[in-house]
């Protein structure tokens, strides 16, 4: 029995909660109305006047949501003069819910003046002539009507704060895997650009080489199974990163992979020397990546379009920086329309940036063929490491 009459309130308080605003506050005017004018005290002229006043005392609660404060004012000049007049003998019931209303949407300036206004209507209307009621029971009635506000406004305010908080965090998490999309298209480009194209190049020369030089042509062929390998291992190791599950993680290539690199390029047919100067020291894990993938994208980048004839691989150590150089004596990459050497630049520039550093490409200055110049911090402090998976 307490179970269904529990669930007949619930039923009944969701299909209010469903109301629109304005209906639901004009039943409340209205109930409130009627609560008012249920026990008459006086009969004649003074009966209609007492109507009058209690329609000005509740009904404006309809319209409570929408003008907080001038609803408040006429209801409580209303019930005051009822009070006054000795017109009215029950619970103020409109102005209850004005008062619970003005705690809960007035703003703080206007919360202040009606604290005031409160107390000096109580004080008229609870004179031992015109007392409704106890003024006990008053400043429990009102004080607890304007409890009720201020909690309402509080969980409202809480309320706001969290919708508020969720939204900073779905757009946070949205940056997030935009960016980790952007990491990972970066990664796919480099690693498929750079091994396809060593693979490309070597399988058209592999014709040539077994008649001109069969002995060699093995070597040829063992470098393109190397760099199909080398290609897998690194896709694997990046796309490991949207598997759901719990995988091995392998270390991205760092500065130690730019000598194999350099010698998988060599291998492929390309006059390439490798030069380092300066005292080499531990750097952030994603400047080392990110120097890899700047040679990397430069050799490819030689390999599909600069027809060069020697590169240079140099990195400068200093104090607070690497200097990377890839110069070629090439023609630099293809500027063809729907050519895809920009995607690469674009990359190289997005990581390098990443790190805190600057990347210049372009037209040697000082002699034919293209430069890929980048300066990366290598100091601990300056770019903290974000972990690659």
């Amino acid at each position: 029995m307490v179970e269904q009459a529990r669930r007949a309130v619930r039923q009944v308080t969701d299909a209010a909660y469903r109301l629109p605003p304005l209906v639901f506050d004009s039943i409340i005017a209205l109930l409130c109305y009627l609560a008012t004018i249920a026990s008459p005290v006086v009969d004649g002229e003074d009966t209609l006047t007492m109507y009058a006043f209690a329609a000005l005392s509740s009904l404006p609660l309809a319209w409570r949501r929408r003008w907080p404060v001038p609803v408040t004012l006429v209801t409580g000049c209303a019930t005051a003069f009822l009070a006054v007049n000795d017109l009215i003998k029950e619970v103020p019931f409109g102005q209850l819910v004005a008062t619970y209303t003005f705690a809960s949407l007035a703003n703080p300036a206007w919360r202040a003046f009606g604290i005031v206004g409160t107390v000096v209507g109580l004080s008229i209307s609870l004179t031992p002539k015109n007392s409704i009621l106890p003024v006990s029971a008053s400043v429990i009635l009102f004080g607890g009507a304007y409890a009720l506000g201020a909690i309402a406004r509080s969980r409202r305010g809480l309320i706001a704060n969290l919708e508020a908080r969720a939204e900073q965090l779905a757009a946070d998490y949205a940056q997030a895997a935009a960016r980790e999309r952007e990491r990972i298209a970066r990664d796919m480009h480099d690693i498929v650009a750079h091994s396809v194209s060593l693979i490309v190049v070597q399988a058209e020369a592999g014709p040539v080489v077994v008649r001109s030089d069969p002995a060699r042509a093995v070597q040829v062929f063992d470098a393109i199974a190397d760099a199909g390998r080398d290609a897998l291992t690194q896709l694997r190791r990046t796309l490991g990163v949207l598997r759901s599950e719990p995988a091995t993680r392998s270390p991205q290539p760092g500065l130690d992979g730019i000598a194999p690199l350099v010698e998988q390029a060599r291998v492929a047919g390309l006059a390439v020397t490798l030069d380092e100067t300066g005292d080499r020291r531990p750097i952030p894990a994603d400047t080392a990546v990110a120097a890899y993938r700047v040679v990397q994208e430069a050799l490819t980048n030689v390999v599909r379009h600069a027809r060069a004839a020697q590169v240079e691989v140099l990195l400068r150590w200093s104090d607070d920086a690497l200097v990377l150089e890839v110069r070629d004596d090439g023609r630099g990459p293809s500027r063809r329309p729907g050519g895809t050497g920009g995607h690469g630049l674009i990359g190289m520039r997005e990581r390098v940036a990443a790190c805190g550093g600057t990347l210049r490409t372009g037209a040697a200055t000082d002699g034919p063929g293209f430069l890929v110049h980048a300066t990366l911090p290598v100091v601990e402090s300056v770019v903290p490491a974000r972990p690659h998976g």
